[in-house]
């Protein structure tokens, strides 16, 4: 409009006023949205957040490749474990299984091989409608499990049963299933490439989407 407006000398509001019921198309937005030096400057610093911040995971990426190399046991097996059975997000680990022992051996892993506190591990239960009356006890067993205080406990899952499903899954997972999660780049980003490492492959994607 400002360019309309200085053309043909004519105020804002009578630009306005005959723009105002045209519609642009998606391409017509982009054209004008180009044009403005303040999108072009958000447009330019979000390109350079996003250039440091896969820089940043792929310089956590190579000292896992690295570290690796020094055959660590704990450290090859909780890296496999969570090629397995970890949730691929871009800045948070997360592992879910119903084996305490499964969830007690990644836990020790954290702790040994990457220093993690107590603080910074958060627990979740998915748990099913037998498990109401005991609720508590089997959240508290999880806890246990990891050593951890109640405090890491974050609100539980309460799944109920359909009528067709309801005789046969009874019971089937007696400490429903525990989440253990903790949300660290470098500690995720590291682990994938050692999991790229041990394994012989390359994966991009781990570095650049978020799922």
């Amino acid at each position: 409009m400002k360019e309309i407006e200085g053309r043909l000398g004519v105020s804002r509001s009578s630009v306005s006023l005959w723009v105002r019921d045209i519609e642009l198309t998606p391409e017509q937005h982009a054209a004008l949205q180009m044009r403005n030096p303040i999108y072009n400057a958000q447009r330019s610093g979000a390109g350079k957040l996003r250039e440091r911040g896969h820089l940043r995971r792929r310089t956590y990426q190579l000292a896992g490749r690295r570290r690796v190399r020094e055959c660590e046991p704990l450290y090859v097996a909780g890296c496999m474990l969570y090629w397995a059975e970890g949730a691929k997000a871009r800045h948070a680990l997360k592992i879910t299984n119903s084996d305490p022992e499964l969830i007690r051996f990644f836990g020790r892993f954290l702790r040994e091989c990457f220093a993690v506190c107590d603080e910074q591990m958060h627990v979740h239960c998915n748990l099913f409608a037998d498990h109401i009356s005991k609720q508590r006890e089997v959240e508290q067993l999880w806890l246990d499990v990891l050593g951890l205080p109640r405090s890491s406990l974050r609100k539980s899952t309460v799944n109920h049963y359909s009528r067709s499903s309801q005789r046969k899954r009874k019971n089937k997972l007696p400490y429903g299933t525990c989440a253990l999660i903790v949300h660290s780049t470098e500690i995720v980003q590291t682990i994938y490439g050692s999991i790229q490492e041990l394994a012989g492959f390359n994966r991009p994607h781990w570095l650049v989407c978020n799922y």
